[in-house]
């Protein structure tokens, strides 16, 4: 079950990364955008993101290098990860929920962080996150 966790935790704190580096240098084609990308109030929402998702992806990086390193702190740093992770895909959602734009071009990779961590976080908080009980693949 963690196995899948950790890789799609690799790929998603890599991608909140370039996402940002890329939203940054002003890459994202017009017709990839969000509705109302140039709205200066549109784009302090976007950029409001990129605390919790940075900071997803620095527990979720070190949380995985902990783990290769049979660290203790690996699973409750990796429970941290996946809860931020998930609060971003959901607030997201709220957000264009409450605007009513339904662009599939943003639910899609949004319900993906929303609910890629559901079982990752049941495994962690069904098992005691001490050193007594390793986290199994």
């Amino acid at each position: 079950m963690l196995r899948a966790t950790k890789g799609l935790m690799l790929v998603t704190d890599v991608g909140f990364v370039v996402y940002f580096a890329v939203t940054g240098l002003g890459l994202i084609p017009l017709e990839w955008a969000f509705a109302d990308y140039a709205n200066p109030l549109m784009v302090d929402w976007n950029w409001s993101f990129l605390w919790i998702d940075l900071l997803a992806s620095v527990t979720g990086l070190t949380s995985l290098w902990l783990l290769r390193r049979g660290r203790a702190s690996g699973p409750s740093l990796m429970l941290v990860s996946l809860v931020l992770t998930m609060a971003s895909g959901l607030m997201a959602i709220a957000f264009w929920t409450l605007r009513g734009d339904f662009s599939l071009a943003w639910w899609i990779p949004n319900l993906y962080l929303m609910l890629f961590p559901v079982p990752g976080i049941i495994c962690l908080t069904r098992q005691p996150l001490s050193p007594l009980s390793p986290v199994r693949d």
